[in-house]
């Protein structure tokens, strides 16, 4: 959790010459650029789930700390902490997600059409393909939607400039090896995939750590190399 630390000491140094007033107007484009990256460090935070009352804690030592005030408490005693309070907080949240994920699994396992393997991996044929279904090791180009189980959409293959290739094997989330084994060229497919199927108890990026996630995939077609 080394990398959380730095985070951390990245927040203090580059926050220099803001404030922390209570709602401030957005005024000029500094303000928002402040804002900005605020905003953008706060994702790279979201490991420690802070609630509003910690938050405030923080702010606090920010603020001691860009304005060069002493600190109000031992740095060498609670330095080392931040990477242990950092791994309890993500294994409390992994425990969460799991427990909101496997509800969250037993309705849709529930619905009509859906196909259940004994790994956890449920799939929902929305367009039957017609073509061949691709080997274990073959590239495919795929259109992809990725949400969590909020609805909330975390990647698209859209964002990326359109249909990616991408090689089945071990680089590639199992969730999304067995899937695509199942598939057709001409398909398209929901996959439900249980956190111990996509990143487990890691996060990543928006996706918290131990996170069920969704994939609409299509299948466009196996890519001869």
């Amino acid at each position: 959790m080394k990398r959380v630390f730095s985070l951390c000491l990245l927040v203090v140094l580059t926050a220099v010459g803001t404030a922390f007033a209570a709602d401030p107007e957005l005024k000029t484009d500094d303000d928002k650029t402040f804002y900005a990256l605020g905003y953008d460090l706060s994702s790279k935070l979201g490991v420690f789930r802070l609630t509003a009352a910690e938050l405030e804690f923080l702010k606090a030592g920010l603020t001691d700390g860009t304005l060069k005030k002493p600190a109000r408490a031992d740095m060498k005693t609670y330095v080392p902490k931040i990477n242990d309070l950092a791994q309890t907080r993500m294994s409390a949240g992994a425990a969460d997600e799991k427990k909101k994920g496997k509800a969250y699994l037993e309705t849709i396992a529930a619905k009509k059409g859906i196909k259940k393997t004994g790994t956890g991996l449920m799939m929902e044929t929305l367009v039957e393909g017609t073509g061949k279904s691709p080997a274990p090791k073959d590239t495919v180009k795929v259109n992809y939607k990725g949400t969590l189980i909020d609805g909330k959409v975390f990647d698209t293959s859209e964002k990326h400039g359109g249909p990616q290739n991408v090689t089945m094997g071990t680089g590639l989330m199992q969730c999304w090896n067995e899937a695509l084994e199942f598939m057709k060229v001409g398909g398209k497919a929901r996959l439900y995939c249980p956190a111990e199927l996509a990143y487990g108890d890691r996060p990543n990026g928006e996706i918290p750590a131990g996170a069920t996630l969704v994939f609409e995939v299509e299948l466009l077609e196996i890519v001869k190399l």
